[in-house]
């Protein structure tokens, strides 16, 4: 052969390796993802089947590993998702609610630092594949209305253009997913994400990460000292709301609970801040209620991880409690919800905190 018929052969065996590794990257993500990934591709499929029930919860992690369906009264769905903010939550409502059925009642629980900054949303929520281009394009827009470009230029490497970069990670472009290809064995993980996805889809959403008997660690509102909402988010969490608020469903904001070792530090500026904020959506919006206390706490020993997500005994004994707060009659004094109404034991929250009631049920 000649050099250039042997530089051909070389160039053509290298394209057709790169095309083959990209068709496995889009066809079997189940195969070398992180092991969240059958988690969230079981939220998927009960989206698409439209098997969600009366009630839906929305949020991130703690959300998702602290609320068990199977405890609530009635047919419920955990569609909350690790490192979620209220930009994954919105995309998550429209597909709900153009169900046949859409939710009655919607449960919203995010953390402060899901409010103050950017997590996980170009590495799990656009690369898990739960975003469409129409939801990327929408960031972009809001991200130059509110010149707050922080989640839509999270962790930024590169030096492609903006929708240059988007298609590409759209696109499932190989060099993106290369980490979890190498670290996954190319099919390693295959059992484990069919397993994750079996199990989710049984607990009807929730999912567990950290399993330890007890954690002291300071998850991430020990850290913050104040609250300062980012301009993007908020802007999808009024989305989130006032859509909801304009189809007459009753919305939860129930705030999850931290460790002890966590709300010692936290500083009456993030809790004024917090309280402040989601008080003015209740204000705003008729069917807006906050549950309980804003930063609720418990004992070391119900918390699993550094990131105050409860071990799974904990967070059944917290989803048996909640579900029989959701079914007992509202409380007769504002004091009553102030110490404690469905959120145990924490700091007070203001006169403006209102328990969930039974409307939309």
């Amino acid at each position: 052969m000649t050099p250039r018929r042997t530089l051909l052969l070389m160039l053509a065996t290298a394209c057709a390796s790169f095309a083959l590794v990209w068709a496995w990257v889009i066809a079997m993500p189940m195969t070398f993802m992180e092991s969240e990934y059958g988690a969230w591709h079981a939220k998927e499929v009960m989206l698409n089947r439209c098997d969600l029930g009366d009630t839906i919860i929305l949020g991130d992690s703690r959300a998702a590993a602290d609320i068990l369906p199977a405890r609530l009264d009635g047919r419920a769905t955990n569609l909350a998702i690790g490192g979620g903010e209220a930009v994954e939550a919105l995309a998550l409502l429209r597909r709900a609610l153009a169900c046949p059925h859409p939710p009655r009642r919607v449960v919203l629980s995010f953390d402060a630092g899901h409010f103050s900054r950017p997590d996980l949303f170009w590495e799990r929520s656009v690369r898990f594949g739960f975003l469409s281009a129409a939801d990327i394009a929408e960031l972009r827009r809001v991200s130059e209305a509110t010149a707050d470009p922080s989640v839509y230029q999270e962790r930024r490497t590169d030096i492609l253009p903006d929708r240059l970069r988007d298609w590409l990670r759209l696109a499932h472009f190989p060099t993106y997913d290369f980490p979890s290809l190498l670290h996954g064995g190319v099919f390693l993980r295959v059992l484990h994400n069919r397993h994750m996805l079996a199990a989710t889809l049984a607990s009807r959403g929730q999912y567990s990460f950290g399993t330890a008997p007890g954690s002291d660690e300071v998850a991430v509102e020990g850290h913050l000292a104040t609250f300062r909402p980012l301009p993007v988010l908020d802007h999808y969490f009024n989305e989130i709301v006032s859509m909801l608020d304009r189809r007459g469903i009753e919305t939860v904001f129930l705030p999850m609970p931290v460790n002890d070792a966590t709300y010692r530090r936290i500083t009456p500026a993030l809790l004024t801040g917090f309280t402040a904020y989601l008080h003015a959506y209740a204000a705003r919006y008729r069917w807006f209620r906050v549950a309980g206390e804003i930063i609720p706490h418990r004992p070391d020993s119900a918390f699993g991880d550094e990131f105050c997500h409860m071990n799974p005994p904990a967070a059944d004994r917290y989803s048996q409690e909640l579900a029989q707060r959701l079914q007992a009659a509202p409380p007769s004094t504002q004091n009553d919800a102030q110490n404690g109404w469905l959120s145990g034991t924490g700091r007070a929250a203001s006169a403006n905190v209102v328990p969930i009631s039974k409307r939309g049920s």
